[in-house]
């Protein structure tokens, strides 16, 4: 009577109130259906809240609900209720020969089957995935008959075949490109009245056939998947072959071949991993790639940096938005912001930020990087004239900006070092070097959403309009120094600057840029726990002997090494030059051998001597001698 107590989360995070063994919109459980309920009066068993354990179960087998993410039970916190849940797991189940597939990894790379028998009807299925822009899907040739499919180009697919009244082709012609690397099905027919193809969803493509002429085709050679007949074969993942209802094994004749590998997953299941610093993983059909382009790296994995060195009163200023358009164009939402385009704020206000540099320098004070906006709303990053490192936020809300003071180190020491600063609402996160990371909260009363933003600028504050008096007097002369490995969010500004992307025409340069990584890699070790260190000693006062002095003897500890490896070289040395003398000068010598007389026909060495002396008397054989080389 009113909202249940019970619900079940599943896809796309809605609830649902029906339990296993029922179905969506029906509140019920299993035995409500089945009408078995320990209470008739109501559609589950726990509902009857009995003081014995009760219990309702079944399946969820609705797969677009599926999987069970949360599940929510209530109506437990009084005495005497109490519920126990288990969820098992999701099973699926369907034709595992749909997923039957091989991936082609050479153009010169085919698989062969027996002759495909379709004299008078075919019927061939498919599915592939490219991104090279041709290729022989599969032929089967006969003296003059044949049948072929193929991807002719980017939007072609063709399918032709000759039964012996000439060649016949239909070729359908995509809008979109087909070799994007993603699944595409092709269905092809043939028979006595008429032959057809169809790619994806596009409109079928009919041929009839000649009211008169041949009507068999006849094949004989093996039927090839990809390359045949020095032609250029295809490269991708074919699945799901199918011809005349049977479904070829891809698969198993994948095992036995070379160019071809069983399966499609792909190579970046495996190394993916190797894409670093948020580079994503491109499949290839004999390797994978790596593609930096939404971050600051370069280089085949993402981890060369991108940097540059600044000059005093040089500068770079990226504009969020493209020239010449307005704030409300999706193409600035979509540059700037760090989430989908579909799920960008309208109006570009910010509430999360993620900030990422490596820097340089032995001035101070500067502005290392800043962020302006239409409104009153900026974001700096400092370097005090104590060389100290100040991060600066003004949301609106508060008389002054909110400052993080990090006072406990000079950063202005000409050594590389980093600052990673990640904003989600009113809480900061700042990371500098290998430092554990330090939280901070924006105050009760400032926003958390950054305004408008305008422009980021590196090296020095070129803006209009009204600047921070503190950012005003460190803005001259400026920043002198490197910077690298710049990112907000999903901008590489520096990166933009000297590699040619599309994001290029956003970035404004005074002054000459010279592309440099500044060592960006900091130098600042983390001291090792105590908990760690195997030096660690609780007594300020106990004895180390391997502190830098002198080992008892006068010797310190990289000399007692040095001398025991020499040790072991010569004592190396020697061995070889004995054997080698023993080998040298070897000659024949005789000895005596105590062998029981009749061994050569005993069974055993025990049985010879047994057989020989009954009191096991040693014999020597003066007649038998061997010779030792």
């Amino acid at each position: 009577e009113g909202n249940p107590y019970t619900w079940w989360v599943g896809k796309a995070n809605e609830k649902h109130y029906y339990w296993g063994g029922s179905g969506p919109g029906i509140q019920k459980c299993a035995c409500g259906i089945e009408r078995n309920c320990t209470d008739p009066k109501y559609y589950c068993n726990c509902d009857a809240d009995y003081k014995q354990w009760r219990k309702d179960t079944g399946m969820l087998s609705y797969k677009e609900h599926l999987p069970v993410s949360q599940v929510v039970v209530g109506d437990v916190d009084r005495p005497g209720s109490e519920a126990k849940i288990s969820v098992g797991p999701v099973r699926c189940q369907g034709d595992r020969n749909y997923w039957n597939a091989a991936s082609f990894i050479t153009s010169s790379s085919y698989l062969h089957f027996s002759t495909f028998q379709g004299e008078t009807s075919a019927d061939i299925s498919f599915y592939f995935k490219t991104s090279a822009s041709d290729g022989v899907f599969l032929e089967n040739l006969g003296n003059t008959d044949f049948i072929k499919l193929e991807l002719k180009s980017a939007t072609e697919v063709s399918f032709s075949f000759d039964v012996g009244n000439g060649p016949v082709e239909i070729v359908i012609r995509s809008p979109n490109q087909l070799n994007d690397d993603q699944w595409h099905r092709v269905n092809a027919e043939r028979n006595v009245k008429q032959a057809s193809l169809q790619v994806d969803q596009l409109p079928l493509e009919v041929r009839k056939a000649p009211t008169e002429g041949h009507t068999r085709l006849e094949l004989y050679s093996q039927l090839y998947v990809g390359a045949a007949g020095g032609q250029r074969g295809f490269l991708g993942c074919i699945r799901s072959l199918r011809m005349n209802g049977v479904t070829l094994d891809l698969e198993e004749r994948a095992k036995v071949t070379p160019g071809v590998k069983p399966g499609c997953s792909g190579h970046c299941t495996s190394y993916g991993m190797y894409c670093a610093n948020g580079g994503k993983c491109v499949e290839k059909y004999n390797g994978y790639s790596c593609d930096c382009s939404k971050t600051a790296y370069d280089g085949p994995f993402c981890i060369k940096d991108v940097g540059a060195f600044f000059e005093e009163g040089m500068w770079l200023r990226y504009n969020f938005h493209s020239p010449g358009t307005s704030m409300k164009d999706l193409v600035s939402r979509t540059l700037l912001s760090s989430i989908d385009p579909e799920t960008a704020a309208p109006d570009l206000n910010l509430n999360k930020e993620e900030l990422s540099f490596s820097f340089s320098t032995t001035k101070s004070p500067c502005v290392l990087l800043y962020v302006s906006s239409y409104t009153q709303d900026f974001m700096a990053v400092l370097v005090k004239p104590s060389g100290n490192l100040q991060i600066r936020y003004s949301l609106g809300g508060t008389k002054e900006p909110y400052n993080i003071d990090v006072d406990h180190r000079n950063m202005a020491n000409g050594q590389p070092h980093t600052v990673n600063i990640t904003r989600n609402g009113r809480d900061i996160v700042l990371q500098l070097d290998h430092y554990p990371p330090t939280s901070y909260s924006l105050p009760t009363v400032s926003d958390i959403q950054f305004n408008s933003p305008k422009a980021l600028f590196l090296g020095k504050v070129i803006e209009i309009g009204k600047i921070d008096q503190d950012i005003y007097k460190y803005n001259t002369p400026g920043f002198t120094g490197c910077l690298s490995r710049v990112q907000f969010n999903q901008i590489a500004p520096l990166k933009a600057a000297l590699r040619p992307t599309n994001a290029s025409s956003h970035v404004h340069i005074q002054g000459e840029l010279v592309e440099s990584n500044c060592g960006a890699s900091p130098l600042t070790i983390p001291p090792m726990s105590a908990a760690t260190d195997p030096w660690h000693l609780d007594s300020a006062s106990a004895d180390f002997p391997y502190n830098g002095q002198a080992i008892g003897d006068g010797v310190n500890r990289n000399s007692a090494i040095i001398g025991g490896v020499i040790a072991v070289v010569i004592f190396t040395i020697l061995c070889t030059l004995v054997f080698l003398i023993r080998y040298m000068f070897r000659h024949k010598g005789t000895y005596h051998t105590n062998e029981a007389k009749g061994a050569e026909s005993a069974e055993s060495a025990d049985a010879a001597i047994m057989n020989n002396d009954p009191n096991f008397t040693e014999t020597i054989d003066e007649s038998k001698k061997e010779w030792l080389i």
